[in-house]
């Protein structure tokens, strides 16, 4: 796989800052930042190659699609979180403008991205999370993202 080493970092996001103005927003604040938060933990531990702090935020049985080249790559979160392991690279993904929605106990977040590899953009694209809360917990179910150069629109 071309991102076989970087594949994980995908999926890497830094959602701290949109999920004040998301807050602002939204009738259902508490809901959407709950959930912006359980991602935005899961993203920190991976950029810390953690991949314990990943765990935690996950249903390991849950899926992450990874779209490459118009070809899906599945396995399972917990699969994927075997695949984040220490490097030299600083890793992290900024998304922008998250679409939340919230229903009783499952959540979607839909957010464009860009990748960063030690600070420069690498590559671009959409992630979407699907969420569950379980014995009060919001908990990543599901993963997919989708992957391209940035200058490509």
């Amino acid at each position: 796989m071309r991102y076989a080493r970087f594949r994980p970092a995908v999926l890497s996001v830094t959602l701290a800052a949109a999920a004040p103005a998301l807050a602002a927003a939204s009738p259902s604040a508490g809901g959407h930042a709950t959930v912006l938060a359980r991602i935005q933990a899961f993203f920190s531990a991976m950029s810390r190659y953690d991949q314990a702090g990943m765990r935690a935020q996950v249903l390991p049985a849950g899926m992450a699609t990874l779209m490459r080249d118009g070809k899906p790559d599945q396995l399972s979160l917990g699969d994927f979180i075997g695949h984040v392991k220490p490097g030299k690279a600083q890793i992290e993904e900024r998304i922008h403008d998250p679409l939340v929605q919230v229903d009783d106990n499952i959540a979607v977040v839909w957010a464009p991205y860009v990748f960063l590899l030690d600070g420069k953009p690498h590559h671009c694209g959409t992630d979407v999370f699907n969420l569950a809360r379980v014995d009060g917990r919001w908990l990543i179910t599901g993963v997919a993202d989708n992957s391209r150069s940035c200058a490509a629109k």
